[in-house]
């Protein structure tokens, strides 16, 4: 699977505005419904904190991995964004959140929502990458950087 394939220049943010986890999801969910991809807003809110509430999905040095199910998701739904100040997430490791992967998957195809997230977890366990995405000051950048590792 290839995440880039998934992608596009709008679903990645660079900079987040938000300094929690409520304000980090609103915000990224709204790359969603600006690009027609989501129109539920809530619901897909909803699904985000409902799988937050089983365990954290900051999962590891500076990075979060918010993911949920929604009715709504044709086939797989993928956004990155970068935050420079960090965001207080709750995280594993008690860090700050400073890369985001939000993923959302139709409900009964549980396949390729698992392939996503193995294959973030792959691209983020390359050393220096996560610093490279972080650094980044263009989405083009880190769609560039996700393809290479592809």
């Amino acid at each position: 699977m290839n995440i880039s394939d998934l992608l596009t220049p709008q679903l990645i943010k660079i900079d987040l505005e938000s300094e929690d986890k409520e304000e980090l999801f609103e915000e990224m969910v709204q790359l969603f419904v600006d690009e027609d991809l989501l129109s539920d807003r809530d619901a897909a809110l909803e699904a985000l904190f409902e799988r937050e509430a089983k365990m954290s999905t900051g999962i590891s040095k500076w990075l979060a991995l918010p993911h949920g199910k929604l009715d709504e998701a044709d086939g797989l739904l993928i956004s990155v964004a970068t935050s420079d100040i960090g965001i207080e997430y709750d995280s594993l490791d008690g860090e700050l959140v400073y890369v985001v992967v939000m993923v959302f998957a139709e409900i009964g195809n549980p396949g390729p929502h698992i392939e996503a997230l193995a294959e973030i977890s792959r691209l983020f366990s390359i050393p220096g990458f996560i610093d490279r995405v972080r650094a980044a000051r263009l989405p083009e950048d880190i769609l560039s950087m996700i393809k290479e590792e592809e």
